[in-house]
């Protein structure tokens, strides 16, 4: 019985030692495939070619494939006017791929390394496109939140590249569309330091309110959120039992708008600025 039971238990040994033989050829195998060189499929092409492979890959919305493209022609054909059109092309595929700061970042070394380039005005121009917040984004879409709510800098930094686009290049193809942006971002920010100092007049920091609200007069023009801005400062004032400068201001308010819905006693209660 011995012998029947060392018998079967060295068949054993020899089946154990065949499947690790073939356990380890599977995995030599795999560390060979591994191993094996990747196939670089654009190598033969030539930068003109590669450029339209990116535009392909854009125009099917693959733009992390884009990306890959564009670096590629930029290392190869470096210095080329198509290896400076690329670099655009590549910060706008950023921008649509949702990289704002990635975009950014391709803008700004674009404009640092070429600032002889027929391109610039587009590259400002991108560079307030990327920074503008046209439909306030997910967020504020679903939430009805106002531009005017939200955090100013990206604001301020587009109407900054639009300002540099329309005075270095004011007969641009891009200038005018960038005029119409500034107009509306202008508004924006006007909008934003009215919102700020109703936030100060609610809480009874009426000082601060109207620190706020003429920050809104003094630096924009031509915007309605000077109206409001006017009115409150009036309204301040009055809070604060100044009537001096009350006085003032409303003077102010009146010449300025002249056919304000805030004139006369109907249009001079704080329902506007509880709001």
């Amino acid at each position: 019985m011995l012998s029947g039971k060392l018998s079967a238990l060295w068949c054993d040994m020899k089946r154990l030692r065949k499947l690790n033989t073939t356990v380890l050829l599977a995995l030599a195998m795999g560390v060979g495939a591994c191993s094996a060189p990747v196939i670089d499929k654009t190598a033969g092409m030539t930068p003109v070619q590669l450029y339209a492979e990116a535009k392909d890959e854009m125009s099917n919305q693959q733009f992390e494939k884009a990306i890959a493209l564009y670096e590629k022609l930029e290392a190869r054909a470096a210095g080329s006017p198509l290896a400076l059109q690329a670099q655009l092309d590549k910060a706008y595929a950023f921008y649509l791929s949702r990289e704002p700061a990635m975009a950014l970042a391709t803008i700004d070394r674009f404009i640092r390394l070429n600032p002889a380039s027929p391109a610039l005005d587009y590259a400002f121009y991108l560079k307030g496109i990327v920074t503008f917040n046209n439909d306030l984004g997910m967020f504020g879409r679903y939430t009805g939140q106002d531009l005017a709510e939200r955090d100013q800098k990206a604001a301020r930094e587009s109407f900054d590249a639009f300002s540099e686009l329309v005075t270095r290049f004011p007969q641009s193809r891009y200038a005018e569309d960038a005029r119409q942006r500034m107009g509306f971002t202008v508004a924006a920010l006007a909008k934003y330091d009215v919102f700020v100092a109703k936030y100060y007049f609610r809480r009874g920091a009426y000082l601060a309110a109207i620190n706020r609200a003429q920050n809104a007069v003094l630096e924009y023009r031509n915007v309605p959120a000077v109206e409001d801005a006017l009115f409150l400062i009036y309204k301040a004032y009055d809070v604060m039992e100044l009537p001096a400068m009350r006085d003032d201001a409303r003077r102010v308010l009146v010449a300025s708008f002249p056919d304000s819905a805030y004139l006369g006693a109907a249009g001079e209660g704080d329902g506007w600025l509880k709001r």
